[in-house]
């Protein structure tokens, strides 16, 4: 057993996969992997074996490997694995057949922490720069799990980290660690939750605070007034794109006017899988294709066929696309009127506005990811 779960990590780290799920069934259990967003299977494997195998891991990650009724947490940390320093975050949830075991692989040296690598176009990394470059107020990033966001608030913090400045995060968990931030792990068992971890947060002179998540109007109560008292904070939400994150908080009972006069933007993101380069081939786009992206008829597209580099999936990394909106003065009165999403969007775009659906466009046109792609991950097209 102890030789099976290290090869199966072992093959998963080396595939770029960012969970592992160990999955018990009736007659079998079945070992699948998170690579670019997609769950692909590993292999399927006698079930009697399974109870040994998830001991095996709740003992790596020092749990409790005699409770078996209730979900339980913990992590692995591996001194090195190819020159990589590699954590695991493990997490257990008891089934009919057995505890399914998810384990999070966290690689420092995978995160991207340089926000040039993130897929930026030079019109949104400049937008988004605005933002984040000045001195007090509240700056959004929103997009569903898993779409990079936090990644995209390391990248920024990585960016504006020196050392004239206190910053300090509060999340959950803490995923990387930042040198020279302070970073504070939510404890919901000890009472340390966003909310009161923040407070504490403000009586520590920070200049730069990220709260992983506002998950309820207590956290963006606080937050609010830090972004009013002088304070650059960088927090998530999730929303469908950027409007929304507005009408999130006035939603969650903060007032519009608050809202209007702490938060200095949002940034909308999605992440869409890269076109493989060993096996992608060019084709010739159709006319309604060509209509959409806007392409002269002499032009050609690649689309994904599949190989062994990328597992026969197509596709190899991934990529962002984004949307900036930056509260202006007009965009601010129209908050206050407690507009809908709607509304705050078309206002945006009628201000020059780039949204997801047209960065996605233009990184198919590109040649760096499949209409396909874009529409999987984007559902409405203007």
């Amino acid at each position: 057993m102890v030789h099976f779960v290290n090869s199966i990590v072992s093959h998963a780290i080396r595939k770029r996969a960012s969970d592992i799920h160990f999955e018990p069934g009736g007659a079998k259990f079945r070992v699948r992997c998170r690579i670019d967003g997609f769950l692909l299977e590993v292999g399927t494997y006698v079930q009697p074996n399974y109870p040994a195998v998830a001991a095996r891991i709740k003992v790596m990650a020092d749990m409790d490997i005699a409770e078996k009724r209730l979900p339980q947490d913990g992590r692995i940390h591996i001194a090195e694995f190819d020159g990589r320093r590699i954590d695991i975050r493990v997490a257990t949830l008891p089934t009919i057949f057995g505890e399914k075991v998810v384990m999070r692989i966290l690689d420092k040296k995978a995160i991207m922490t340089n926000i040039h690598q993130l897929g930026f176009s030079a019109e949104c990394l400049a937008g988004f720069r605005r933002l984040y470059s000045q001195a007090y107020g509240m700056v959004l990033v929103t997009g569903p799990t898993g779409s990079g966001k936090t990644t995209t608030l390391y990248s920024v913090l990585t960016e504006i980290n020196s050392v004239t400045k206190n910053i300090i995060t509060i999340e959950d968990p803490v995923e990387y660690r930042i040198d020279g931030t302070n970073q504070i792990q939510v404890n919901t068992k000890s009472g340390m939750t966003f909310a009161n971890g923040l407070r504490s947060i403000l009586r520590q002179d920070p200049d730069v605070i990220m709260v992983g998540e506002i998950r309820d109007k207590d956290t963006a109560d606080i937050a609010v007034r830090a972004a009013l008292t002088g304070h650059l904070v960088l927090t998530t939400l999730h929303t469908n794109d950027a409007a929304g994150a507005i009408t999130r908080l006035i939603d969650m009972g903060i007032e519009p006017y608050l809202v209007a006069s702490s938060v200095l933007g949002v940034l909308a993101q999605r992440l869409v899988r890269l076109v493989c380069p060993e096996c992608r081939t060019v084709y010739q786009p159709a006319q309604t294709e060509r209509e959409l992206l806007q392409l002269a008829d002499t032009e050609v597209r690649y689309r994904a066929t599949g190989c062994n580099f990328c597992g026969q999936t197509g596709y190899y990394n991934r990529t962002a696309i984004y949307e900036v909106l930056p509260l202006t003065a007009e965009l601010r009165e129209t908050v206050k009127n407690r507009v809908s999403s709607e509304a705050i969007r078309r206002a945006a775009i009628r201000q020059g506005m780039t949204t997801m659906q047209q960065d996605g466009m233009a990184k198919v046109g590109g040649g760096q990811t499949t209409l396909e792609e874009v529409m999987r991950v984007v559902h409405c097209f203007e």
